[in-house]
């Protein structure tokens, strides 16, 4: 079951956001702040966003687009003409805060960096999203997601060992990037709120997700150790990893302690316990292509759900390998109300993901269609 359109206002009520960006980490940190209640205006060029043109389409809208951009109005200026500049000034003096992702020298040819925007409301916040930063030997590349998986090291971290690098399929990075714009954004309306002052903001992909190699950086700093890849499996701890089960689908099997180990064997009437292999985690990893093997058959004698009951049943670390279909019907995602209905002027009604932030007293919502 879908939920509907919701229409409670969420704790942003109030505040006005300007939403000049394109593609996803800047135009989703700005959703983001819509559903909590933000009234935001999405200002586009005549040839829109970029996420308009590409992925697959439906009634001739693109689905990256549709994704990313509820709860936001939408206009379109041509900020290189002179009567444009004056509408957006007068959207600037109504706003409170502005999110761009636009590259030097395209952003102060529009007239939209923070010095010409404060020019027309004193106090705005202004959110700038690079890729690499504002200055330094980077400043002034084009760059994406991908780009920052490189640059950080995430990307000589996934996969497996043997094997070349494999990138985040997932947009993570400008996923993370939209949510620092957002905490950014409603840290700096609290200090305004203190204080009557805004102010400019800065945020990079690749600072985003050197925050978030937070274990692996500090890993090298701390102790000089490389995070080497390790596929599925845990580079401190066995068994963890996918597993095959007897309909041909996958399940997600991790045991980071000796309770949890014991547990499976027990779970799965199993005596590995005992076996002198695996007796603690240090004979475990050292033993885990023999583990992995029996686990694996163990895990063949069960469909892939009756796995995952018996395993939640005995208190395991578990999980199915779902393919989207499976996802946005799983009863949990449901439950939390992740799956929104909407109402699109051309298409009708349009699924949308719902808000991840649980407000109990002031509650987000998703209002308005992309």
């Amino acid at each position: 079951m879908l939920m509907a359109l919701g229409n409670s206002p969420g704790p942003l009520e109030g505040i006005r956001v300007l939403d000049l960006g394109t593609m996803m980490a800047c135009p989703y940190g700005a959703t983001l702040l819509g559903d909590l209640g933000a009234d935001v205006i999405k200002v586009e060029s005549k040839a829109g966003d970029d996420s308009r043109h590409m992925g697959p389409q439906r009634e001739g809208e693109r689905t990256p687009f549709l994704s990313l951009n509820r709860n936001k109005r939408g206009l379109v200026l041509d900020l290189r003409k002179e009567n444009a500049q004056g509408v957006l000034s007068k959207l600037v003096k109504s706003a409170d805060v502005v999110i761009t992702n636009t590259r030097e020298p395209a952003l102060t040819k529009l007239g939209t960096n923070y010095e010409q925007l404060k020019a027309h409301r004193e106090d705005i916040i202004w959110i700038g999203i690079t890729s690499f930063g504002p200055d330094g030997p980077y400043a002034g590349r084009p760059g994406i997601d991908f780009l920052a998986q490189g640059y950080a090291g995430l990307l000589s971290l996934n996969g497996e060992p043997d094997q070349p690098p494999v990138r985040v399929t997932v947009p993570l990075v400008d996923t993370m990037t939209s949510i620092q714009a957002a905490l950014a954004a409603v840290t700096a309306v609290h200090h305004r709120g203190k204080t009557g002052e805004g102010q400019r903001i800065d945020i990079s992909l690749l600072d985003v997700l050197m925050h978030a190699q937070c274990s692996s950086v500090g890993s090298y700093l701390v102790g000089g150790e490389v995070t080497p890849r390790t596929g599925n499996r845990s580079q401190y701890f066995a068994p963890s990893g996918i597993y095959p089960t007897q309909d041909g689908k996958g399940i997600v099997i991790t045991c980071p302690s000796q309770k949890f180990f014991g547990f499976l064997c027990k779970t799965l009437g199993v005596d590995w316990a005992t076996d002198p292999r695996f007796e603690n985690i240090e004979g475990r990893l050292e033993n885990q292509d023999e583990l992995d093997r029996l686990l694996g058959q163990a895990c063949q004698k069960f469909d892939r759900d009756d796995l995952v009951e018996k395993l939640v049943a005995g208190d395991l670390l578990t999980a199915p390998i779902q393919v989207i279909p499976e996802v946005v019907e799983d009863p949990q995602v449901v439950h939390n109300e992740m799956i929104v209905n909407t109402q699109h002027a051309s298409i009708g009604e349009l699924p949308v993901t719902g808000v991840p932030i649980k407000f109990r007293g002031t509650p987000g919502s998703v209002r308005r269609a992309p």
